[in-house]
């Protein structure tokens, strides 16, 4: 949901940061890191919500792979606004906008296996792999190198968490 005209002037007048990548640039690419935090909050509660939940044989291992991979997701989400907020832009603002800017999905079930927990995960973090990417190239259609420069980070980041959970959930042979 997009603020009045009004509040947008008001947001740009005080919160605006001069940048030499112009409005066009810090509107989209503003937009682009409010998207990715949103994404990144829901996948850094739903690794939170499977590692509350987990249970069976493999119960430490995977309580603690999640653990570890929920503060790394969560230690995103601080630069992901700061840059957002460095560029001139705004960022998300509530649960309710992340709701609405969400593109990995919610998981709400009462239980949920722990292979297939580590599966969804793997899926989701795939997922936000490819919206690092489709956010790096909008970068660089921009300049804005600071930008691409910490996606590739995450994206390697992401990558590894990937590869962690999908040999994680391998069936042994």
């Amino acid at each position: 949901m997009s603020q009045p005209a009004s509040q947008t002037i008001l947001s740009a007048r005080f919160l605006g940061t001069p940048t030499d990548l112009g409005a066009e640039a810090t509107r989209d690419i503003a937009a682009g890191l409010a998207g990715l935090l949103a994404d990144v909050f829901a996948l850094y509660l739903k690794t939170k919500n499977f590692h509350w939940h987990m249970s069976g044989p493999n119960f430490r291992d995977y309580h603690l792979l999640l653990d570890e991979q929920g503060e790394q997701l969560f230690a995103m989400t601080d630069v992901i606004a700061e840059r957002a907020r460095k560029i001139g832009g705004s960022t998300i603002r509530s649960i309710g906008e992340i709701a609405r800017r969400q593109r990995i999905l919610d998981n709400d079930a009462a239980f949920v296996a722990p292979h297939d927990m580590l599966a969804e995960l793997h899926g989701d973090t795939k997922q936000l792999v490819a919206e690092l990417r489709r956010l790096h190239e909008l970068c660089d259609g921009y300049s804005d190198v600071a930008t691409a420069s910490l996606i590739e980070v995450w994206i390697d980041e992401a990558e590894r968490r990937a590869w962690f959970l999908y040999e994680t959930c391998r069936s042994p042979g």
